[in-house]
C-alpha cells in the first residue's frame, strides 16, 4: 500500500472484537458495535507551529490505540477498510 497520511494524520486499521459474549452467545454481525481500538498503520509528518517548526507525533506504526466511537473517516484501501483521523482524536495508547 502507497499512502501516507499527511500532517498530524494517521491510517489505522481497527481490531475486530471478540464475537461471542461472555456467557457464550454468539453476536451476529448487524448486532456487533464497530471497535473503537485500532492499530496504527501509518502516521504523518506532524502538523507545524506558527513558527513553521513540526510538531512530532507522539504515535507510530505499529501502536495499539484506543479513540472515539464516530472518530476518523472510513476509507478503503486495496480492498481493506481503514479509518484516517487527526492524532487529536486518539484518547491513548494500548501498552
Amino acid at each position: 500500500m502507497a499512502f501516507t497520511p499527511l500532517h498530524d494524520r494517521v491510517l489505522v486499521r481497527r481490531v475486530e472484537s471478540d464475537e461471542k459474549t461472555k456467557g457464550g452467545l454468539i453476536i451476529p454481525d448487524s448486532a456487533k458495535e464497530k471497535p473503537a481500538e485500532g492499530e496504527i498503520v501509518a502516521v504523518g509528518a506532524g502538523a507545524r507551529d506558527d513558527d513553521g517548526d513540526r510538531i512530532e507525533l507522539d504515535v507510530k506504526a505499529g501502536d495499539k490505540i484506543l479513540f472515539g466511537k464516530w472518530s476518523g473517516t472510513e476509507i478503503t484501501l486495496d480492498g481493506e477498510e481503514l479509518l484516517i483521523m487527526k492524532e487529536s482524536d486518539i484518547m491513548g495508547i494500548i501498552a
